[in-house]
């Protein structure tokens, strides 16, 4: 944990930024989570800089600067190869809508700026002249306590802008940090919750990702359903809790809620897909679940879950305004992850499971099975000598095998095509459809198969056949 400084290291783009402001008499200050970030000790990406300069003035004294937000006193500075957001302190109105001020007004000092901010941790700023640090709030004192705090009274800071509880959850699984009781009790005052229900559901989703993306979103995860933000956005999870799925066969430590949660800890930190699959992936059990009597004991049974959970996956993912390439990847995923493999498979079984869950998804699948199995009892899976493992390396070395074959997985890898067809008498329509599907099952059986010569005597066969069924 790093120590409470009074002073920073100012990188030379901002020293360069400063020296600019400083020659026409103005001050520049470094906010936001950059200094959150330095201050802990974590790379940063991205600056914000405050200045008591206006937008228009900051305009006239650099040389590129694009207008990005002039209505809220903000614009971004090119300089050195970096785009630095610029922001004239200010203050800020009642924001009727829940997210956006009504109106803004410049402020005359750095520390009436930072009054206006959501979190103590957010509300440092470091002088770009000498690296001095402004904290009025005891935002250091905060970060090394590892406590998220509002500025002021949490109640009015949420009733501001109802983003900012979805905020303090995607923060406390980012850094792994708790919420302060009052401002975490302030989240469910009913108050801040029809806030909260007023943001746009973009801004929900983009919150939703960061959280996704922090090393263990269960955290997160948790704390939206305590406040009840995950079951005003994704009420599909609520009937998820106390859906037990454990029986004495030991697959399953956690009720369906739990065991999403965790099998999103267990997916790849920076794969959206995989991590949203993870979290998904159980979401239809509560629906299909039934309860049966194996010698005296009773097991509990979800089939066909995994087209539920698709179908479910598919409208909350529609709901909240994800693009439509992802949702697709989602959903196949999902539909796909109850798969199987044993050693007895056959080549041909392999091709046709590669038809059905396309090759590029395989990596993706792969990982979605370790998260799934990570969720069973929130436990990392060897990843080089456990059984589900070394289950996947095989079925992935038989993979490799005929994918260095080049075989035939699509109609369009066919040694012969419709137009072939239609030359052979076959007309164009779905009994042409029905063929080409016929006879690349034929070939994903005996890959020998594919010859024009063959095929074209199975097609006629098989058009023959149709054309006697019907009469």
């Amino acid at each position: 944990m790093h120590l409470i400084t009074n002073r920073i290291k100012i990188p030379n783009e901002l020293q360069k930024m400063n020296e600019i402001f400083v020659s026409h008499g103005y001050q520049a200050y470094l906010v936001g989570g950059a200094v959150r970030d330095t201050i802990m000790g974590n790379p940063v990406s991205d600056w914000d800089v405050a200045t008591n300069a206006t937008p228009q003035q900051v305009m006239s004294i650099f040389h590129k600067v694009i207008p990005t937000g002039i209505a809220h006193g903000t614009v971004t500075v090119h300089i050195m190869g970096k785009e630095i957001e610029t922001t004239t302190f200010r203050t800020e109105s009642d924001y009727s809508d829940g997210r956006h001020p009504d109106s803004v007004s410049y402020a005359a000092t750095i520390e009436e700026d930072l009054s206006r901010r959501d979190f103590t941790m957010n509300a440092i700023a470091v002088n770009l002249q000498d690296g001095t640090i402004v904290d009025p709030y005891g935002g250091q004192q905060d970060i090394k306590k590892k406590i998220i705090r509002t500025v002021g009274n949490p109640i009015d800071r949420f009733t501001e802008d109802g983003l900012r509880p979805i905020r303090a959850l995607r923060f406390s699984a980012q850094l792994n940090f708790k919420i302060e009781p009052e401002t975490f009790n302030a989240i469910q005052n009913p108050l801040v919750r029809e806030k909260t229900k007023q943001i746009s559901i973009e801004r929900f989703r983009d919150e939703f990702i960061k959280m996704l993306h922090a090393t263990t979103p269960s955290i997160g995860l948790h704390f939206m359903e305590q406040t009840g933000v995950l079951n005003e956005f994704i009420p599909e999870f609520t009937p998820c809790r106390n859906c037990i799925q454990g029986d004495n066969r030991g697959f399953h430590d956690f009720d369906v809620m739990d065991h999403c949660f965790y099998a999103c800890d267990g997916a790849p930190k920076n794969n959206t897909t995989v991590r949203l699959s993870a979290l998904f992936h159980d979401i239809g059990k509560p629906s299909v679940k039934k309860s049966i009597h194996v010698d005296n004991e009773i097991h509990y049974t979800f089939y066909n879950h995994e087209s539920e959970s698709a179908q479910m996956t598919k409208d909350i993912m529609r709901r909240l305004k994800f693009p439509n390439a992802t949702i697709e990847a989602v959903c196949h995923l999902v539909k796909n992850h109850m798969f199987f493999y044993e050693p007895t498979w056959s080549d041909a079984a392999i091709r046709r499971f590669l038809v059905r869950v396309k090759p590029e998804c395989i990596a993706d699948l792969f990982d979605l099975r370790i998260a799934d199995v990570y969720g069973m009892h929130n436990q990392p899976v060897r990843l080089h000598d456990s059984e589900v493992s070394k289950n996947l390396c095989e079925l992935q070395n038989r993979i490799d095998t005929i994918l260095e074959k080049n075989a035939t997985l699509r109609i369009k890898d066919l040694a012969i095509n419709g137009e072939d067809l239609m030359k052979q008498g076959i007309p164009s329509g779905k009994i042409l459809g029905r063929i080409l599907n016929n006879l690349l099952d034929t070939v994903l059986d005996d890959p020998a198969q594919n010859t024009k010569e063959k095929l074209l005597l199975i097609a006629q066969s098989l058009y023959n056949e149709y054309n006697k069924n019907s009469i």
